[in-house]
């Protein structure tokens, strides 16, 4: 079934390819939504997949690119949100 999720990456997250890396992740997991950076230093990702996919892109997430230093997640189920593919929101 299929399900949207949130999720807020804290720690050293900005300035090392965190998006990115999780752009590529999502697509190959064939998950759609997007991600970007947020003002406080977080990185907040919206996701549309089935419910392993974003169980597995969650445990990407924990981990992240080399550089990352995550600190703390926040996960929240949203309603269904479809999105066309996977980006980086860049503001």
């Amino acid at each position: 079934m299929m399900q949207t999720i949130s999720i807020k990456v804290s720690g050293k997250v900005q300035g090392v390819f965190y998006r990115q890396s999780t752009k590529e992740k999502a697509l190959s997991l064939g998950i759609k939504g997007h991600v970007q950076n947020m003002p406080d230093g977080s990185v907040y990702i919206v996701a549309t997949a089935e419910q392993d996919a974003l169980v597995q892109l969650l445990q990407y997430c924990y981990k992240g690119p080399s550089g990352a230093r995550v600190t703390n997640i926040e996960t929240a189920v949203m309603e269904l949100q479809l999105f066309d593919g996977f980006v980086i929101i860049r503001k």
